[in-house]
């Protein structure tokens, strides 16, 4: 190779970025938030806070902390000394055998540890599914606005995505009609999310009869939680879940995949076979956290668990309220389930507001509050989603926004924040729900 005076080889290089990789990424939700939070300027003497919306994660804030038992656990597991090594690239026995039992409790049938495939986080759940599933000419079929993690890892695994629409006139229920039209002979996989990201939906057993779990048991509204696996034995179900939402623990990156498939088709299919092999070329969750999960859902409480549902409940109702006191925006729905809810902005009573990335874009910059654009949801049916999960007196700032119209900078002041903070009414309570944005010109 020839080089120059400074012997720095010089020519063509041969090497370059992968273009799929490259068009995968754009559909991410930390790619874009980062693009929004870009907008904010660093070097302002602004001292209020920076309230990061674009995310289900309320982790940071003291109403959503763990519960003490999970952290005792995770504790006792270091402490022991005995996880310290590689553990099987399925996952620890004790583990997986503690999952399958925690969710054959919602089920007709009992799973086996067999059944069970321990994963860093429900995206590396995903990521592996799809993969597996993946061959020449195969599509998926995926809801409409969803969670766009599924649509980035089938672009990159080659997989065409084929959208069905969920209904805001009905709940968000899918549009049965639309999913048969396009579903074919090279269809693989549907994917059902319940309760709903980033609707906010819990779906009925009878509507899935007909039709993450990460939200498992997070709901709030009239529908009980109905796990697909409920109908493992009608279909295969792959169930990706996590103890990121019902634990509040989305950094512990402990998540699963389990086979709901008492007739053994995964078996005979050799999907199963596959998926061990993929797990052979994988990274592990850590090892420390699967010798806690035994202890931590033997011992979470249920007043622990029945807390965190309360204050999803009490701030569903609080957004959806505030919500309706705004012209500019409508909901379709209250949320039921997850820490998602939908809005429709109506641009025309905006001023100086072109599209969802504008308004997501300006909300960070004049007042420090990030939120999600939800065309990268749903393409065309949805244009933003704002997340809440904060203390319901932060986003004050984000229903003043939408709410000024023509008058984008005005401010509300660190002051009345904190007469907000000390107000008996609602202090300790946390708004944890996504708002998604419709932009109607």
């Amino acid at each position: 190779m020839e080089t120059d005076g400074r012997g720095v080889a010089t020519g063509e290089w041969r090497f370059q970025p992968n273009e799929t990789l490259m068009a995968a990424s754009s559909l991410s939700v930390r790619g874009v938030l980062t693009e929004i939070v870009a907008n904010i300027d660093n070097e302002s003497e602004d001292t209020r806070p920076r309230i990061v919306l674009g995310q289900g994660d309320p982790s940071a804030f003291p109403c959503f902390r763990t519960a003490p038992e999970a952290v005792d656990a995770v504790v006792s597991a270091l402490r022991s000394g005995q996880y310290n090594c590689y553990p099987p690239c399925v996952g620890l026995a004790p583990a997986r055998r503690a999952i399958a039992d925690y969710l054959s409790g919602d089920l007709p049938y009992k799973l086996s540890p067999d059944d069970v495939y321990l994963t860093n986080g429900c995206a590396q759940a995903i990521e592996i599914v799809l993969s597996v599933l993946a061959r020449p000419g195969a599509n998926i079929l995926l809801p409409r606005p969803g969670y766009q993690f599924y649509a980035a890892r089938a672009a990159y695994n080659g997989i065409e995505v084929r959208y069905f629409n969920l209904l805001p006139e009905s709940k968000w229920e899918v549009d049965l009609d639309g999913l048969e039209a396009i579903a074919d002979e090279n269809t693989v996989a549907m994917v059902v999310v319940n309760p709903g990201n980033p609707c906010g939906n819990t779906f009925t057993y009878q509507h899935l009869a007909k039709a993450n779990e990460v939200y498992e048991h997070l709901t709030f509204g009239s529908n009980p939680f109905v796990p697909m696996g409920m109908f493992g034995e009608v279909v295969p179900v792959l169930t990706l879940g996590s103890i990121s939402k019902r634990w509040v623990v989305p950094g512990w990156r402990l998540g699963w995949i389990v086979t709901n498939d008492p007739n053994g088709v995964l078996n005979q299919t050799k999907i199963v076979e596959c998926l061990k092999n993929y797990l052979d070329i994988s990274s592990d969750p850590a090892t420390f956290v699967q010798g806690a999960i035994p202890q931590i859902i033997k011992n979470t409480t249920d007043d622990f668990l029945r807390h965190t549902v309360s204050v999803l409940r009490q701030t569903a109702d609080i957004c959806y309220d505030k919500l309706k006191e705004i012209d500019c925006v409508s909901c379709p729905s209250k949320a039921e389930g997850s820490m998602f809810m939908m809005v429709k902005l109506d641009l025309s009573r905006l001023e100086g507001i072109h599209d969802d990335m504008d308004f997501c874009s300006k909300l960070a910059k004049e007042e420090l509050v990030i939120v999600l654009p939800g065309d990268l949801l749903s393409g065309v049916l949805w244009d933003s989603r704002t997340g809440f999960a904060s203390h319901l007196p932060w986003t004050r700032p984000l229903w003043k926004m939408a709410s000024r119209g023509s008058s984008p900078s005005a401010r509300s002041t660190p002051r009345e924040a904190e007469a907000l903070l000390l107000d008996p009414a609602i202090r300790g309570i946390c708004c944890i729900a996504t708002v998604t944005v419709i932009a109607v010109v």
